[in-house]
């Protein structure tokens, strides 16, 4: 919550700039921040979405393994 406030709050700041390559400069350094926000919310995002441990190779040896077992014979 308080980094959306902040985040607006500079937006505000870089509007009120006087000159205009320092207020494009401003807005492209926003840009940037938040590019680089959005890449780590992915890698967030994506380190959550991975299977704490992955077993789908094991399973399939698993599997493999099971099928030449005699059940009850």
């Amino acid at each position: 919550m308080t980094a959306c406030v902040s985040a607006n709050a500079a937006a505000e700041q870089c509007r009120f700039v006087q000159e205009k390559v320092e207020r494009e400069a401003c807005y492209q350094r926003q840009e940037a921040a938040r590019a680089d926000r959005q890449k780590a919310q992915a890698a967030r995002e994506a380190e959550q979405s991975k299977p704490l441990e992955p077993m789908a190779s094991d399973d399939v040896t698993l599997a493999r393994a099971m099928r030449g077992i005699c059940r009850g014979c």
